[in-house]
């Protein structure tokens, strides 16, 4: 395995310690450049955006909401962190020569057939699960597990290992002992 980041894959070493380079250089940014007293932990950044969305679309709803009433509704710091992680993951597929266009991946379809419909209300409520539990839980896993861990919390390192136990049990339990 070679440690160019532009191969075919990446090295997981070099990964790691990239993301390790990214969260310090988060930490140092947010708080330092921005002046913000927290970092990461971006799961709020979804309840805004939908409250911007619906802001366009019932106004008066989201004003008498009691949430977005001690919330502002912005564009953030926060919401553009968002939008990073996404053009950065895209960045990353191009120069490892990873991206493809599949609506149904190869081990979704062997085991639920190929219809991308399955497949987009599999995802959505997946998704819908995953928000429920990061709203629950008072952030979600980048909170959690990578800053709670960089700043070596216990509570972050017992997120994370429950993350993990969650993650392998979920798999398990979509795609069967076998995986793929």
């Amino acid at each position: 395995m070679t440690f160019s980041p532009f191969s075919a894959r990446w090295n997981p070493y070099l990964a790691g310690a990239l993301v390790g380079i990214l969260a310090v250089l988060s930490v140092v940014v947010t708080t330092l450049v921005i002046d913000k007293p927290k970092y990461l932990g971006a799961s709020t950044t979804f309840v805004r955006a939908s409250g911007l969305v619906e802001q366009a679309v019932a106004p008066d709803h989201v004003a008498e909401n009691a949430y977005f009433q001690k919330t502002k509704i912005k564009i953030d710091w926060q919401m553009m962190f968002v939008v990073g992680v996404f053009g950065g993951a895209l960045l990353a597929s191009q120069l490892g020569r990873s991206a493809k266009l599949e609506t149904v991946p190869p081990i979704w379809e062997k085991r639920f057939g190929p219809s991308p419909v399955v497949r987009a209300v599999g995802a959505f409520f997946g998704g819908a699960v995953l928000l429920f539990g990061a709203r629950l839980a008072g952030g979600c896993p980048s909170g959690h597990g990578l800053s709670g861990n960089m700043q070596l919390s216990v509570s972050g390192l017992l997120a994370l290992a429950f993350f993990m136990i969650g993650g392998i049990l979920t798999a398990r339990l979509v795609y069967g002992k076998g995986g793929q």
